[in-house]
This record gives C-alpha cells, sequence and structure tokens, in this order.
C-alpha cells in the first residue's frame, strides 16, 4: 500500500480523543471533510488525493469533540454471545453454547427458540450468522414465493447478502434473481415481508413508479410504517454481531 511522507495510507484508522476515525482517498472530493457512516458505525475523514492525507488527519484532529459526540448518537452494537436474545422475524431466539455443530432448535413448552453454536469470539459469532443466514433465506424465500403467486409470476432464484446499501435487489428476465440481506431475519416478519413484497413487485414494474407501488399495496396494504421502520432501525440492524 502507497503510503505519504508522514506515513498516512487509503484505509488507515487513527485514534482521536478515543474515538477511531477512517482515512479515506476519495478522488471526487473537492475538499477535505469529515463524514459519518450511519450503517457502518464510524467516522470518516475525506482526502481528495493521498497527499492530503495529512491534511486530512489534521482537520480530524481539530474536531476530535465533534467526532465523539456523533459517536455517542450511533445505535450500540449487538454482539452475538452466549446467553444474547435475539428476535427473528418477530420470535424471540436465545444464544446457547454447544460442543457440537451448529444448530436451531425451535421453541419448545419450556424454553424459548435457540441457536446453539460452538467457539467463542469471532467464531462463535460467524457459526450464530450462518444459521441467521439459513433462517434468513428459509423464511423469505417462502415470503417470495406467496407473493410471486399473487402476481401471477414463477419464483426466482433467491439468495441472501449482506449489503450495506439496500435490504434487497431484483434482477428481472428470463431468469429473474432477488437477493435479500439477512439481517432482515431480526426485523419484525411484516416488515421483512414488506421488503419481499418490494423486490417481488420489481419483476414487473423496473421501477418506483405508481404502478409499482400498486403492486405493493396490493400484497402488503400500507407500506409506509415498514419503510418507517428501516429507515429507524437499519443502523441498529446493520450493528447486530458487531
Amino acid at each position: 500500500m502507497f503510503r505519504t511522507a508522514r506515513g498516512f495510507a487509503d484505509g488507515d484508522r487513527l485514534q482521536v480523543d478515543g474515538a477511531t476515525v477512517r482515512l479515506s482517498v476519495n478522488p471526487r472530493a473537492r475538499r477535505v471533510s469529515l463524514r459519518l457512516d450511519r450503517r457502518g458505525g464510524e467516522v470518516i475523514a475525506v482526502a481528495p488525493s493521498q497527499r492530503l492525507l495529512p491534511a486530512a488527519v489534521a482537520f480530524a484532529r481539530e474536531r476530535g469533540d465533534w467526532i465523539v459526540e456523533r459517536l455517542a448518537e450511533f445505535p450500540k452494537t449487538t454482539p452475538l454471545v452466549p446467553g444474547a436474545m435475539l428476535s427473528v422475524f418477530g420470535e424471540p431466539v436465545r444464544l446457547e453454547q454447544s460442543q457440537g455443530r451448529a444448530r436451531w432448535l425451535p421453541a419448545n413448552a419450556d424454553a424459548p427458540a435457540r441457536i446453539a453454536a460452538m467457539g467463542e469470539g469471532e467464531g462463535y459469532t460467524r457459526a450464530v450468522v450462518r444459521q441467521l443466514k439459513r433462517r434468513a433465506l428459509e423464511v423469505l424465500s417462502e415470503r417470495t414465493a406467496v407473493h410471486c403467486a399473487a402476481l401471477a409470476r414463477p419464483t426466482p432464484d433467491i439468495a441472501v447478502m449482506d449489503a450495506r446499501s439496500r435490504w434487497g435487489s431484483c434482477t428481472p428476465g428470463p431468469r429473474p434473481k432477488i437477493r435479500y440481506s439477512w439481517r432482515l431475519a431480526m426485523a419484525p416478519l411484516a416488515v421483512a415481508d414488506y421488503v419481499a413484497a418490494h423486490e417481488c413487485a420489481h419483476l414487473l414494474e423496473a421501477n418506483h413508479g405508481p404502478r409499482f407501488w400498486g403492486h405493493v399495496q396490493s400484497l402488503v396494504g400500507d407500506h409506509r410504517p415498514h419503510r418507517a421502520w428501516l429507515r429507524a432501525q437499519g443502523a441498529w440492524l446493520h450493528g447486530v454481531g458487531g
């Protein structure tokens, strides 16, 4: 990686009054600036070129109080550790330690649903995330099939991802594909169902015009509360597992 004379490089992280700031070179930027990445939960010091990275560092250090205040406003991350409770599509789920392979244990008369996984730290988190992805794929596939049937469209190929910029994406055509963020598993079922309806409506309308929203409304009714929930809680969803 190329480094400036002062040792700063694109992607480096530095401490400013106890807060972490990431350095970024963006040739399209007109000046040195600070940017809040609410989904990533960090502050980014942007410079138009490698040569101006020291200026970005100096600017970040001058704005230390502002950085600390802004980071304090970010939603806290939710670690995936044994004993934690999650809500998965509205169902309470407890995380447990196990000695065998990770697995999803349905609720019974004595206990809520559970995810049992072995390991600790990042290894444990990855095992839990794999179970959440499987659950997300299962539920979102079922809801997609329901909406496609209502729209008289064949069910497309479905997969889950971890995109930061969108909750779902649809590729229409002769071999349609729909991709969902696995983090929708931590949203209420009605909200995740809205995202499924949204993507299925794109199989008919590759835009966000009146006809598109008419299809969405025919599938889930008033979509505005679900969109508002995602705007309000989206940063928290991206903090799960942090």
